[in-house]
């Protein structure tokens, strides 16, 4: 593709809900653009954006896709993304390099959560945004309800630039409210008309209403409708495009992407009063201890920003990036400040879906591609040499669920570290993490979904297997009373023997308190060199479990007295006898289980906070309290058993229609209720 200059470019994200019709969107604007010949369909697995197995298989979008087009002079570099909670991480990225959010909303379903949490997402970020109203051909569609219901979530900045005409399978056009012109399509082409008869009035009256909300933003043109100048469409556009790059307008158009109705006219939108990487505000970046800005200056040193990294199996490691300043060139060197690589560019291109297109160059605010660096993934910064400034990375959503994985085959456990640290790479919403204490590499991840996806890619891109299983708590054992008990090893077996007798007493410490030997052996009773032995294999004996098989903390070990022999006695002698001392003393000290306690903090609707309340007390949960969240949601906060938020993320989805979300840490260990000592104990002979 040719370059652009930067006022030439719209970098464009469409976001919103699963089902929506982003993909099928996608696909329409790039027929109508020529970049394709033929209309995929979803279904068939066989558009532009949904190119991955996984997303043709199950009909979803799963990763974003870039799939610039040219549109009347301009570039538009379209990122399609995944609506599905699971995958929100994909979205957020793009939010990151695009300079408007085309939220698109089905005429059937209406506003749903992902649109509520993705617009929260661009209003943080301060975001242009617009809104295409999709599937008004379908049964029970309806654009009023679905305006009403986008002004009541949205607030007034809401602004329709558009009526249909027709509904559900008689819908045929829209009417222009700028410009009071009717657009009828057949085939995908428009013929121009006047309004129809039977909407006039309706069509006049949100005219004006429109027309005051543009105007008010100008004073002079404010001034001129008040004497009864009519400002001319062209004008009102040009206002229209301030409150959009402000946002402070979100304009409302709409349409049909199967059909093919209206997506010229969108794609017209997006270039007349969608803003350019000039026209968004200047990027803070660090620079040592200070932040600076940088603009879109394509003769500026060039800076660009990594937001998306693909491990494909045959070209190797794929990275996108947006140029944030200056013009990139193929066979570049940039710097990674955080690696400290220095990075040869050796071809740039660009993605539309799978498809490679070679660029010659890329200027600032352009979003292109680059393959095999060696030392730069998701969030890096790519920049010259002497000026080593950084981009703030994105923030991904924190996991909420995990499983546990193990190598199927040894061939499968000799690949699996190096497939889990690339698939890290080209999603960083996913998390691995070894568990020390149950002995379990953990996978976690933003859902069931998520977890399944990136266990299939694991096989499809890696070749390795794995199997899995749940979660393990890492429960503990502790005692809550004191107790003396006598080791005694002994063993003949010709030549030297065995011979090693401990006296210990354990009591218990305070929770937190770990481990502590004390010797209190007076006059000799035990050598002094194998004190440690008997120390060391107390430990060895606390970390392999205690009566119910899991390790013991928080426990005094006082050795009081003891006895050796001159020759058969040794350090092993003296480790065993600590072991068979602690297992007795250990079951005669009113032992308990400690289960791991999590704080919890759960973000909720407000009318759902009852039954997320009432499904807490269910979990053995500790209400700590109750606030007001910023966004006038609540928040409950309470210490729940670990072992109950398992599938919490599940189950909190469920309950509040994806409305819901919550956070976890580690908090405390507490006593296991007696009640459920025997279900867990057969945990820990198992495990």
């Amino acid at each position: 593709m040719k370059p652009f200059s930067p006022d030439r470019i719209r970098n464009v994200a469409l976001v919103g809900h699963g089902g929506a019709g982003k993909t099928s969107l996608a696909e329409a604007l790039l027929l109508e653009a020529g970049a394709i010949s033929r209309f995929g369909r979803v279904e068939d697995g066989t558009t532009v954006c949904d190119f991955d197995p996984e997303e043709q298989k199950r009909g979803i979008s799963i990763s974003l896709a870039l799939a610039p087009f040219e549109w009347k002079g301009h570039k538009v570099n379209l990122i399609d993304t995944p609506g599905y909670a699971d995958f929100e991480g994909e979205a957020l990225a793009a939010l990151r390099v695009a300079d408007l959010a085309v939220f698109v909303v089905s005429a059937v379903e209406g506003v749903e959560v992902q649109h509520e949490r993705l617009w929260k997402a661009a209003q943080s970020l301060g975001m242009p945004r617009m809104i295409f109203v999709n599937k008004l051909d379908r049964e029970r569609a309806s654009f009023e309800r679905t305006l009403d219901e986008l002004r009541d979530r949205f607030g007034a900045g809401v602004a329709p630039l558009e009526l249909p005409i027709g509904t559900e399978d008689s819908f045929r056009g829209v009417a222009d409210l700028l410009t009071d012109r009717a657009y009828v399509y057949d085939g995908g082409r428009a013929t121009v008309e006047e309004i129809p008869e039977d909407m006039e009035d309706l069509e006049h009256q949100v005219h004006d209403n429109l027309v005051e909300g543009i105007v008010v933003a100008d004073d002079a043109l404010l001034e001129r409708y008040l004497d009864g100048d009519v400002p001319s469409a062209e004008e009102l556009e040009r206002t229209l495009a301030v409150g959009v790059d402000e946002a402070t307008v979100f304009p409302v158009v709409c349409g049909a992407a199967t059909a093919r109705v209206a997506i010229d006219r969108l794609a017209d939108f997006l270039c007349e009063i969608g803003p350019s990487p000039l026209d968004r505000p200047p990027i803070p970046v660090q620079a040592g201890e200070s932040t600076v800005t940088v603009s879109p200056d394509p003769g500026a040193a060039p800076l660009a920003f990594v937001f998306k990294t693909v491990a494909d199996p045959y070209v190797g490691q794929l990275s996108l990036f947006k140029v944030l300043s200056g013009t990139i060139r193929p066979d570049d060197h940039l710097l990674n400040p955080r690696s400290g690589a220095d990075e040869r560019l050796h071809g740039l291109f660009t993605l539309r879906g799978r498809e490679h297109l070679d660029v010659a160059e890329l200027p600032a605010g352009d979003i292109g591609g680059v393959a095999k660096l060696s030392a730069t993934r998701t969030g890096d910064t790519l920049t010259t040499k002497g000026t080593p400034v950084v981009v703030e990375p994105i923030e991904w959503p924190e996991p909420v669920l995990a499983i546990a994985v193990r190598a199927r085959t040894q061939a499968d456990e000799d690949k699996l570290a190096n497939a889990l640290h690339r698939l890290v790479e080209e999603d960083p919403a996913i998390v691995v993490e070894r568990d020390d204490e149950t002995h379990q590499t953990l996978l976690k991840g933003s859902g069931e979904t998520h977890l399944q996806i990136t266990l299939e890619r694991l096989e499809r891109k890696f070749g390795v297997n794995v199997d899995t299983e749940e979660v393990r708590v890492a429960y503990r054992e502790t005692i809550t009373a004191s107790a003396e008990a006598e080791g005694k090893y002994k063993k003949q077996s010709g030549g030297h023997g065995q011979f090693g007798v401990v006296t210990i007493r354990i009591e218990p410490l305070e929770r937190g308190g770990g481990f502590e030997f004390v010797d209190q052996i007076v006059g000799g009773a035990i050598p002094r060199q194998f004190i440690p032995a008997v120390e060391k294999g107390i430990e060895e004996t606390m970390a392999e479990g205690g009566v119910h098989g899991f390790p013991v903390v928080d426990v005094r070990v006082v050795c009081i007295d003891g006895k050796y022999h001159s020759v058969d006695s040794s350090e092993m002698s003296f480790k065993m006898a600590g072991r068979l001392a602690f297992r007795e003393a250990m079951a005669k000290a009113s032992p308990v289980i400690l289960e791991p306690i999590s704080l919890l903090e759960v973000t909720v609707p407000s009318e759902l906070q009852g039954d997320v309340m009432g499904d807490l007390n269910s979990r053995r949960a500790r209400v700590q309290g109750t606030e007001m969240a910023d966004t006038g949601e609540q928040t409950i906060v309470a210490l729940v058993p670990t072992s109950e938020l398992r599938r919490y993320a599940i189950d909190l989805r469920s309950k509040t229609g994806g409305r819901g979300r919550f956070r976890a840490r580690h908090d405390h260990y507490d006593i296991l209720p007696p009640n459920l000592v025997a279900t867990v104990a057969a945990e820990g002979t198992t495990s």
